[in-house]
């Protein structure tokens, strides 16, 4: 059995972790103003570049806004952040996604997925259609949940990479982590059959080149988990 390595975080990212957990927290509050460089460093008994370069890194995910010759403030990361702000956000509840945020997610997947589905009824091949039989085949043989997971993902972007538009799979790829954590979830409420029996449905009727009737049943099945009979919200 192999082990990962395994690595100590450095200052920078400490730096970066402690000044999350004041944001999301509200310890510091949006819109309040962050101290002065060198008070930070002082303060925090680590040398002034670590805390320079651990702010360019919060703007950059939309936790800080720098001012010039006003100061850094703290920014309303909502509707400045990036995804890195809502891996930040997951992180620091634990790896547990809110309601608000696996709605979220789930609305962005029906709209993904439907493009992809919608896109690729136009030029997908027989090639493509045989190869997202095999990735649902896997989700059917997987012996754990992370395994399921993986080949749920790999079948999406897939079907992603087939609509033939360059960015649907980059931006689904994007954000694996956070549907990847979805998919564990699904299958730690219903089971890894639940999980193949949905990819199952949809690959036939993509089989079948019903496309239309594969763009519904997804609508259909996601909005199942967002309102229906399998919602995988995390319990408080």
């Amino acid at each position: 059995m192999e082990f990962k390595k395994l690595s100590a975080p450095t200052l920078k990212e400490l730096f970066i972790k402690e000044l999350e957990s004041c944001i999301l927290s509200g310890k510091l509050p949006i819109g309040s103003k962050l101290p002065p460089e060198r008070e930070l460093a002082v303060s925090m008994q680590i040398s002034r570049s670590v805390v320079n370069a651990g702010i360019k890194k919060l703007a950059e995910k939309g936790f800080l806004d720098i001012r010039q010759r006003q100061g850094t403030f703290i920014a309303d990361f909502r509707k400045e952040g990036t995804i890195d702000t809502f891996l930040s956000i997951m992180n620091y509840n634990g790896g547990i996604l809110r309601k608000e945020e696996v709605k979220s997610i789930l609305e962005l997947r029906i709209a993904l997925d439907s493009l992809a589905v919608e896109l690729g009824s136009k030029d997908i091949t027989d090639s493509e259609i045989l190869q997202l039989r095999n990735l649902t085949e896997s989700i059917g043989r997987a012996a754990s949940p992370h395994e399921a997971a993986e080949s749920a993902f790999a079948f999406h972007h897939h079907l992603a990479l087939f609509s033939g538009n360059s960015l649907l799979p980059l931006i689904f790829r994007s954000f694996k982590a956070l549907t990847y954590s979805l998919w564990l979830r699904f299958c730690a409420l219903y089971g890894i059959p639940a999980l193949y029996e949905n990819t199952n449905e949809l690959c036939t009727l993509i089989e079948e080149r019903d496309f239309e009737g594969a763009e519904s049943y997804l609508k259909r099945s996601l909005s199942d988990s967002i309102s229906g009979h399998r919602e995988i919200y995390y319990t408080p």
